[in-house]
C-alpha cells in the first residue's frame, strides 16, 4: 500500500484496506478463470456500465461453482467475513478487456454490504482509493495477479475506488501493466434493503 501519508495508510490499514498477495496458487487461478469463461465468453463487452463506473467491461453473477472453486471461496469468505455477517449467495465476476478500467466511484449500498472481496486473475493492476471529503487523500493498492483484496467500513463509504487505465498503472514509480483482468468478488448482504 502507499499513501499520501502515514497517517493515512495507518488508518485504511487498520480500518479496512487489505492486500494479501499470493493467496491463490496458479492452478487455483487457472480454475477459476476456465471455470467462469464459458459465462463470459457469452457476453460482449460493453462499453460503458448504466452507471458510467466501468468501461470496456463484462460481467457475471454466478451462484453454482465447482467442488474445488466452491473451497477456494470459502476461504477468500473466511479470510474476509466474521462467521456471523450475512453474505450473497451469488458472486460477482468482473471481466475487464485490457483497455477497461474502472472509475472512481463508491458502491451503493442497495446492492452490497459494508465488505467485499475480490480475487485478482490474468493481471496485476493498481486500485486507488480517494477521500470523498478530502481528495488530497489517497490510497493505491497493488493488486497482484492471484491476490486478494479487501475492502471494508471507512475504505468502502468514505473513499471512491477504481482500477486504473494501463497508461496510468503505477505503482511506487514502476509500471504495471495492465492486461485482460477477471476479478471474482464476495460481497455481505446490503445494509439497507431497496
Amino acid at each position: 500500500m502507499l499513501a499520501s501519508s502515514w497517517a493515512l495508510w495507518r488508518r485504511l490499514r487498520a480500518g479496512g484496506a487489505a492486500v494479501l498477495p499470493g493467496f491463490l496458487a496458479e492452478g487455483e487461478e487457472a480454475l477459476l478463470a476456465a471455470e467462469v469463461e464459458p459465462h463470459l465468453r457469452r457476453r460482449p463487452y460493453q462499453e460503458q456500465h448504466w452507471d458510467g463506473a466501468i468501461h470496456k467491461y463484462r460481467e457475471t453473477e454466478k451462484l453454482h461453482w465447482s467442488t474445488e472453486s466452491q473451497e477456494i471461496l470459502r476461504r477468500v469468505r473466511e479470510a474476509a467475513f466474521p462467521p456471523q455477517v450475512l453474505q450473497l449467495a451469488q458472486v460477482h465476476v468482473l471481466d475487464l478487456d485490457k483497455t477497461g478500467y474502472i472509475k472512481p466511484h463508491i458502491d451503493s449500498v442497495k446492492f452490497c454490504g459494508c465488505t467485499i472481496a475480490g480475487l485478482s486473475l490474468l493481471s496485476s493492476s493498481v486500485m486507488r482509493l480517494v477521500s470523498e471529503r478530502n481528495p488530497q487523500d489517497w490510497l493505491d493498492l497493488l493488486l497482484e495477479r492471484r491476490s486478494l483484496y479487501i475492502l471494508r467500513g471507512p475504505a468502502r463509504y468514505e473513499f471512491t475506488h477504481e482500477i486504473l487505465k494501463d497508461e496510468e498503472s503505477f505503482f511506487e514509480g514502476k509500471k504495471i501493466p495492465r492486461e485482460r483482468r477477471i476479478s471474482i468478488i464476495c460481497r455481505n448482504m446490503p445494509l439497507i434493503s431497496s
